[in-house]
């Protein structure tokens, strides 16, 4: 018994009884709830980038409420960005193949395949990230700002390129 009381008296605050603390905590996450997204939001258009850590404007210009459009812009950052680096790629590949004649007759498919790969790619990598992050948010009743999806997006890229090198050593 007296282990319980000062488990009671180190977790809760003294005047605050524990049954007053649930109901002031259930009664915020609900206000919260209800107040999720606000009444005058509207999704903003892509990309609409906003480069201040909280939105503070009264429309919520600036913030990704739904999972819908969390995971919209996730996929597209991704597909964007995937798609400059793999025509990096193809523009690196046809340059080194340029002087060779048997590779000139294929080498306008280059571009085209490392597209199509690349859409792919970011197709699955972007819908995985997006719909965890949008999980997530909503599940803390958080809005998110128009430029994580492009910072997941860099991430999602960076992991591409880090997977394809070989590690050797005892991994």
């Amino acid at each position: 018994l007296p282990s319980c009381q000062t488990r009671v008296s180190t977790t809760f605050r003294a005047d605050v009884s524990p049954a007053d603390y649930t109901h002031r905590r259930t009664t915020a996450m609900s206000q919260r709830a209800r107040n999720y997204p606000p009444d005058n939001y509207n999704t903003p258009s892509f990309p609409s980038i906003n480069w201040q850590l909280r939105d503070l404007t009264d429309d919520h210009r600036w913030s990704l409420f739904h999972i819908s459009d969390i995971w919209r812009f996730t996929v597209l950052w991704t597909t964007i960005i995937y798609a400059v680096v793999h025509l990096g790629a193809a523009a690196i590949t046809i340059a080194m193949h340029t002087n060779k004649r048997g590779s000139l007759t294929y080498i306008w498919a280059v571009p085209l395949l490392y597209l199509i790969v690349s859409g792919v790619q970011a197709l699955v990598a972007g819908s995985v990230v997006g719909l965890i992050l949008g999980a997530v948010y909503n599940a803390g009743f958080f809005s998110m700002s128009t430029w994580i999806p492009l910072l997941w997006g860099v991430i999602n890229v960076l992991v591409l390129i880090i997977a394809s090198f070989t590690i050797q050593g005892g991994l």
